[in-house]
Formats: structure tokens, C-alpha cells, sequence
């Protein structure tokens, strides 16, 4: 809740207030399971909220959902308001404005983003590539930028690389050399991000960052819940999102150095979950957006068990430390302890490393930058309690409340729009018909060749078969026919009695038809009609 502008985080001796000016200074909330630090969690985002400032939950146990519900009153919570100083007949019980995501478009509003904007350093990273496979990426990313073809989403990747693999002799000059050995580790790669659900997260429509910035009419910030129910299950693509979301906020954003109070803030639950088993290169990235993100009016608060979850760059980083209790019952659990004593600036009331051991449920060690960016000596208070209800909001409630958002249209069914994939697929089929047509004409030639060599060895073989007959007959006596000479002898004697006989029928029949004309021409006239008939029958008895 708000105090004269400042979130009341709870109370010790004295009230404690976390400023709006030192809000983007970011901050940390740790304490073992069942201390508190979900509690801690929603008091912050709900007074961030109050004072027009959008914030980000990351909601792993599914639990906080509950914020869009006013909380109701018990002799618990009057118990507890009075223990923090608070009336609790003016506390007002209050649901907040709760827009829900989810990744997997399950339990809010899915959330998507395109392989191109997370972009080739970021997945570098994420996939803990060589360097030489880094340098793969790039040119992937590259010849889909100088080519026009978008790398969308997974299938989009994987079909630029396959494409990269077939025709790298195309472009080395250019570009730079691509070996099959690179290709393929960046593919099996990306298989594990797959694997974990990536290709839910990699899609269009993306996700306009300004959507999680705004504010409702009653002028409280919107307080976007990621449900991570099911992601927190795939911590690469847990840190995939997360990553990808800083550094995205981190380009869009203008810088505005130290405002008034900050233009969002973030909170990550199971913070450890981010630099669990994380590549060096990955951690090396959140430190430095963690850093730089200041800059841009962006507050992150990292929620976890233990600092010691924490990389030490980050760690560094958090200026507003609230610490609930942890438990020592090893040496590296009482290390834990000591670690998480000495970030605190000392108060003589107490010693701050018996004093985390020690304390009770919704109660904390708390540490906050004054107005002059000093951390305040640490104070043992109770926290104060959340306007919103404890517990989580209906599976039923949750989802018309999903359904009936404003955003849920927007971005509800993904769009597979031309991209990289098609064009790379169009082309192979082009080519893959081009390659055919010319197999075709190659064929058809061939072909074409071998029915003239058959024509052609068909006619050697005949005329070989005509000389073997010839020489048969010529060593029997025979002609060229076959006819022995008795035979011959008939033949010739019927052609020479036919010819006879035409030749006379011939001139008969044209001296009748000539009847009128003069001796010479009908003489002449037969004797050429007859010599025409005689050639004729004598043809015909070869």
C-alpha cells in the first residue's frame, strides 16, 4: 500500500518505505519456502501498481493470480495491519488490474516472439554455440536479411540452414565459409530448445512490448501475471523468454536515468531458475542487462530461496533487499546465512546472521535505498499485507477473464504468413522441376539416340541377312529371287507370251480409238501404248 507516495513495505522500530526514485535500482527477495516472499511479492507489485507503474510477474507456483481479486478481511490480516501500523478499518481490500500471458496460450494470453527478434547473439547464447557456430548464425541471420526471406519462426531457421548447407559454395565469397559439421551442432542445438516448447514462443503475432505498459482508467498500473506453470518445467526456454524480454525492453526503451519512479518493473520468481546450469555467456548478458536496464526507468526484483542462487554481477546489482527467513541445518546452508548477513549494513540492535534464522513467517530483514542512494541499516520487520486476495483465483474465473481481455483477440490465433521457409521451399521445388525438365530432355535424347543406333544396327542386321540369303542362292543356282533355272525358264516364257499378247490387245484398242487419224500416228500411237503394256506385265513377272 501507498503512504504519501511510498510503497509501505512493513514495520520495524519504524515504518519502512521502498521510494519510487530508488525502485529502479532494483532489488531482491529471498527467504526458504513457506516464509513469506509470495506475500512480500504481491505488496510491492500492488503499490507499484497504485502509484501508475505497469509491472511483470512471473508466476511459477501459480498462486498470485489472486491479485485481480479483492482479499478479504479476518482477524489475521486486523492483526496483522495493526502490527504494521495500519488502521484496519481504512485499509481497503482491493482486487488489481491483472492481465494474464502464458507461453503456451494455456492459462493467459499467449505469448509469442519472432527468431528474428531474439536474434543471432541471444540465441549464440542461449544454445552455448562454438564460435565458429556463432559465426553460422550470423551469416544465417544476414543472408535472410540481405535476401528478404524472415526467419519467422523455428521452421523458418531450420530451412535457412539446411539451404545455408546445400549452397555454401554460393555465397563463401561473400559471406564466409560454412561447414555441414557447424550446421548440424547449430540443428541439434535448437532441437533442445524445441524440445522444451520453443516453437509455441517462436511465431507471429510478437509481442509489442508496450502492451505490458499500460495503465488502467482508474490510473493504476496494469499488472501483467505470466503464468509459468507449465515453462517453468523447461528452464531453457524459461531463460530463453526471460533473456529475450530484458533485452527487448532494454532496445525499445529510451533512456531517462533516475525518474520519479519507474516506468515498470519486473519481478522473477525462482530466480535460480534463470542461472541454474546457465552457459557462462548467458549469465555474462543478464549481468549486463541488469546493469544498463536502470537506465531505461526499469525495475528488476529477483525472488529466490537464497542470494546465494544469485551470480555475484547480479547480486551486486540489487540495492533493495528484503531477506525472510532461512534455514541452516548444513555447512553450505550456514554458509548461505553468512553470505546473506554480510549484504546488509549492520544495526547494533541485533546480529543480522542469528537474526534470519530466527525469524517468523511474514517477517523479514529489510534494507531499502534512502534518498540518497544509501542502503538504510537493516530492520527486523513484519510485512505489511497484500489489499489482494491470498489465495489463487478460480481455473473458471481466470479464463473468462482471459477471454473477455482486450488483447486476447490480438494476439489469440498465430499467423504463419510467407517467410523464409516458403520462399526456400518454392525455390527447391523450382529447382527440383528445373532439374527434372532437364532429366526429361537428357532422357528423351538419349533416347532418341538409342532408337537410331536399334534403327540402325536393325538395318545392318537386314542387309546382312539379304547377303547371307544372296549367297545361299548364288551357291544353289539360283537368281536373285530364289528361282532355280527351271523355274526361271517358265517365268520368262510367260512374261514374253503376256508381253506378246498386251502389246497386240494394246494396239488393237488404240488403232479403234485413233480409227480417224492417219496410218503414221496410229501405228506410232500403238507402238508406244504397247511398249508402256509390255513393261507393265513384264514388271510384274520378275
Amino acid at each position: 500500500m501507498l503512504q504519501d507516495g511510498k510503497i509501505l513495505v512493513g514495520k520495524g522500530e519504524d515504518p519502512v518505505y521502498l521510494l519510487p526514485g530508488m525502485a529502479n535500482r532494483h532489488g531482491l527477495i529471498a527467504g526458504a519456502t513457506g516464509t513469506g516472499k509470495t506475500v512480500t511479492l504481491k505488496v510491492l507489485a500492488e503499490g507499484f501498481s497504485d502509484m501508475g507503474v505497469p509491472v511483470f510477474l512471473a508466476d511459477i507456483k501459480g498462486d498470485v493470480s489472486g491479485t485481480a481479486l479483492a482479499g478479504t478481511d479476518s482477524e489475521k490480516m486486523q492483526e496483522r495491519l495493526k502490527n504494521v501500523g495500519v488502521d484496519p478499518a481504512a485499509f481497503k481490500y482491493t482486487g488489481y488490474p491483472c492481465r494474464f500471458w502464458d507461453v503456451f496460450g494455456k492459462g493467459g494470453i499467449p505469448v509469442r516472439a519472432t527468431v528474428t527478434d531474439v536474434g543471432p547473439l541471444l540465441l549464440s547464447r542461449l544454445l552455448n554455440l562454438t564460435d565458429a557456430q556463432e559465426g553460422v548464425l550470423n551469416i544465417a541471420f544476414r543472408l535472410a536479411d540481405d535476401n528478404g526471406w524472415e526467419i519467422i519462426d523455428f521452421k523458418d531457421l531450420r530451412a535457412m540452414l539446411a539451404w545455408m548447407g546445400e549452397h555454401h559454395g554460393e555465397f563463401a565469397n561473400t559471406y564466409g565459409n560454412v561447414t555441414s559439421q557447424s550446421v548440424g551442432g547449430i540443428q541439434r542445438a535448437l532441437l533442445a530448445l524445441e524440445n522444451d516448447g520453443a516453437v509455441d514462443f517462436f511465431g507471429e503475432p510478437s509481442l509489442d512490448i508496450d502492451d505490458w505498459m499500460q495503465v488502467s482508467p482508474d490510473g493504476r498500473g496494469t499488472v501483467n501475471i505470466l503464468h509459468c506453470v507449465e515453462l517453468a518445467q523447461k528452464p531453457l526456454l524459461y531463460a530463453t523468454f526471460m533473456l529475450w524480454m530484458l533485452s527487448e525492453l532494454y532496445e525499445a526503451l529510451p533512456e531517462v536515468g533516475d525518474g520519479d519512479k519507474p516506468k515498470l518493473v519486473f519481478f522473477f520468481d525462482e530466480a535460480h531458475m534463470l542461472f541454474s546450469d546457465a552457459p557462462k555467456a548467458l549469465v555474462d548478458k543478464v549481468v549486463q542487462v541488469v546493469k544498463l536496464i536502470r537506465s531505461k526507468g526499469v525495475g528488476i526484483y529477483f525472488i529466490t530461496q537464497s542470494p546465494s542462487d544469485i551470480p555475484d554481477g547480479v547480486l551486486a546489482q540489487l540495492n533493495n533487499r528484503i531477506q525472510h527467513a532461512l534455514r541452516a541445518y548444513t555447512p553450505a546452508e550456514q554458509k548461505a546465512v553468512k553470505v546473506a548477513a554480510a549484504s546488509f549494513r549492520a544495526n547494533p540492535a541485533f546480529k543480522t546472521e542469528d537474526a534470519i534464522g530466527s525469524l517468523g513467517t511474514g517477517v523479514a530483514l529489510v534494507s531499502m535505498l534512502d534518498g540518497d542512494g544509501v542502503p538504510t541499516v537493516v530492520e527486523q520487520a513484519t510485512i505489511c499485507p497484500p489489499s489482494s486476495c491470498m489465495s489463487a483465483m478460480d481455473a473458471a474465473a481466470k479464463a473468462m477473464l482471459v477471454a473477455n481481455d482486450a488483447l486476447y483477440a490480438k494476439y489469440k490465433e498465430a499467423v504463419d504468413d510467407r517467410s523464409a521457409y516458403e520462399i526456400l521451399n518454392e525455390q527447391a521445388q523450382a529447382e527440383a522441376a528445373e532439374k527434372a525438365e532437364a532429366e526429361a530432355v537428357k532422357q528423351a535424347e538419349k533416347e532418341a539416340k538409342a532408337a537410331e543406333k536399334a534403327a540402325r544396327e536393325e538395318e545392318k542386321a537386314r542387309r546382312a541377312e539379304e547377303r547371307a540369303l544372296q549367297a545361299q542362292y548364288k551357291a544353289e543356282g539360283r537368281d536373285k529371287y530364289g528361282r532355280t533355272k527351271m523355274e526361271q525358264s517358265i517365268v520368262k516364257a510367260s512374261r514374253n507370251t503376256a508381253k506378246s499378247m498386251g502389246r497386240q490387245l494394246t494396239k488393237s484398242i488404240t488403232r479403234g480409238l485413233l480409227g480417224n487419224s492417219s496410218k503414221s500416228v496410229r501405228n506410232a500411237a500403238s507402238q508406244f501404248a504397247g511398249n508402256v503394256v509390255s513393261d507393265l506385265i513384264g514388271g510384274f513377272f520378275k
